[in-house]
């Protein structure tokens, strides 16, 4: 099976996660898939705009289990994994034409990092999204706790990523963490809307005018992100992370030590 669609309508490249019988986890092919779409999109010069999206119930529930469980027993694996999620995600923030991630369903944890490397977000009112690793003893660590706080303002931020809150649509729309929140049956109307906007103006001038912002925003991105993995290395070492990883496996609440 096709782990990533695409999809062309005009210069317009869809890229679609393809994996709905796993909720569009992310498993080490999936991200591999999806970082080899984007790239393909940033290089063709016939596409303008590049909308990413999930097929089935969601956009995507996060990291597979599967790879999560993996590195609780092999944390040494931690930066090949995690660089692979780097360099994909990377791809949605730096091309030069805008990005926009729409989102249905769910969309949690290393997805809503995927979400946050885009230039906009379109989410129904309904869809849950949020980071909750903190609350398996980890971090964001592909980008999200480096992006967040230029998108929400840092004590949204901390909310957020500390408390591993999830929010709903339309909450997170007031937080300004995406730019539309609509019945989920007007969710392909709203993209089409901003698609459009983007579509009307000159592709040049979009192209710098993101990637000046995202300078402006991020100055230290490059360090911040080096800083997530290496917390990171020291979180899947952890007592915390072995607890959690084993909570998360037998569906229960984790009974971290507090020490």
């Amino acid at each position: 099976m096709t782990l990533v669609l695409t999809e062309d309508r005009g210069p317009v490249r869809h890229v679609v996660l393809n994996r709905p019988e796993k909720r569009n986890a992310f498993n080490g092919d999936l991200v591999l898939a999806t970082g080899a779409a984007l790239r393909e999109a940033a290089a063709d010069p016939a596409v303008r705009c590049v909308v990413v999206r999930g097929d089935g119930p969601m956009f995507s529930s996060g990291m597979d289990l599967g790879s999560l469980a993996a590195l609780a027993e092999a944390p040494e694996n931690l930066r090949a994994f995690r660089r692979a999620c780097i360099e994909a995600w990377n791809v949605a923030e730096e091309m030069t034409k805008p990005t926009i991630c729409q989102i249905h369903g769910a969309c949690i944890g290393g997805a809503m990092e995927l979400a946050l490397a885009c230039d906009l977000r379109v989410v129904a009112a309904d869809a849950v999204v949020g980071m909750p690793e903190t609350r398996i003893g980890l971090i964001p660590d592909v980008g999200g706790s480096s992006r967040l706080p230029a998108v929400v303002g840092l004590g949204r931020a901390k909310e957020l990523i500390m408390t591993s809150r999830l929010v709903n649509g339309e909450e997170a729309e007031r937080m300004g963490l995406v730019n539309r929140a609509v019945k989920e049956s007007e969710l392909e109307a709203a993209t089409q809307d901003l698609v459009d906007a983007l579509l009307a103006c000159g592709p040049l001038a979009v192209g710098h005018a993101k990637r000046v912002m995202d300078a402006a925003a991020k100055p230290a991105l490059a360090s911040t992100l080096e800083q997530e993995v290496t917390v990171q290395e020291l979180c899947a070492r952890s007592a915390d992370y072995a607890e959690g990883a084993r909570a998360l496996a037998e569906r229960r609440r984790p009974e971290f030590s507090g020490r």
